[in-house]
């Protein structure tokens, strides 16, 4: 019903206002008003049209939130790890901070929440994303996200036109449709990929439903930021004039 009451974190995080997690922190700090009154009462209940609003306090500390860049090496995992594997948030240290990029002075409070907005195979390497932000990390790995990765993608096989148009719309994983890709070659054994999703190893399943192995894959932007300079296996701030 489209009157239906529903959990005042809920609506907030599908308004886009902060991730469930941040929405309760800030009820229970009583920084949310509601039609402009103050709720701070953990699964208060609202309708939909109600009017939801921030206190200046958590909008303040939605602006000093972090996004962090970093170029991971092959061998690191994205995000909660095995016994035996290295989380890449690992690498997130001052001796790993690449020179010659500005940003913030470091602090341990920028580990704090600090979060992969997406995942990269343990076997690839490249641009993968770190934030603070439920809001970013949504409009990243969201289900509706519409913000492009690219990748280049180093295969080896035979590929005729078919398979390319197959790659490019008509695969499916786990017998569900995958979007429109762009998928272009770059030379003899390398493409280009850009994606608007990322199903677990996309790419390289894609790749072997149309008699491709990669043996290399590297992704080099997220929306607008590209992976640039950055060293491999170092990370840099992401930059205030900087939005994916």
């Amino acid at each position: 019903m489209p009157d239906e009451p529903l959990r005042l974190s809920k609506l907030m995080a599908q308004r886009g206002l902060c991730s469930r997690r941040e929405a309760d922190d800030y009820i229970s700090r009583g920084l949310v008003f509601v039609d402009g009154v103050r709720v701070d009462v953990l699964g208060t209940k609202v309708l939909p049209h109600q009017t939801v609003t921030l206190a200046a306090e958590a909008e303040d500390q939605q602006q000093s939130l972090i996004t962090i860049l970093l170029n991971k090496p092959i061998g690191w995992v994205s995000g909660q790890p095995e016994k035996g594997y290295k989380p890449a948030v690992e690498l997130i240290t001052p001796e790993q901070r690449a020179a010659d990029f500005p940003g913030p002075e470091f602090t341990r409070e920028h580990l704090r929440g600090l979060a992969p907005a997406g995942r990269l195979d343990i076997d690839s390497k490249g641009l993968i994303v770190f934030t603070q932000d439920g809001r970013l990390a949504k409009r990243l790995t969201g289900e509706n996200s519409e913000i492009e990765k690219e990748y280049l993608v180093r295969v080896d096989g035979g590929l005729d036109d078919n398979g390319l148009a197959l790659l490019r719309h008509g695969l499916s994983l786990d017998d569900k449709p995958l979007k429109p890709a762009r998928v272009e070659w770059l030379n003899a054994d390398q493409l280009r990929v850009i994606l608007m999703e990322g199903r677990k190893r996309q790419i390289r399943r894609m790749c072997d439903q149309v008699g491709l192995k990669v043996i290399g894959l590297k992704r080099v932007r997220i929306g607008r930021v590209t992976l640039g300079k950055l060293p491999e296996g170092e990370w840099r701030y992401l930059r205030p004039d900087e939005s994916f």
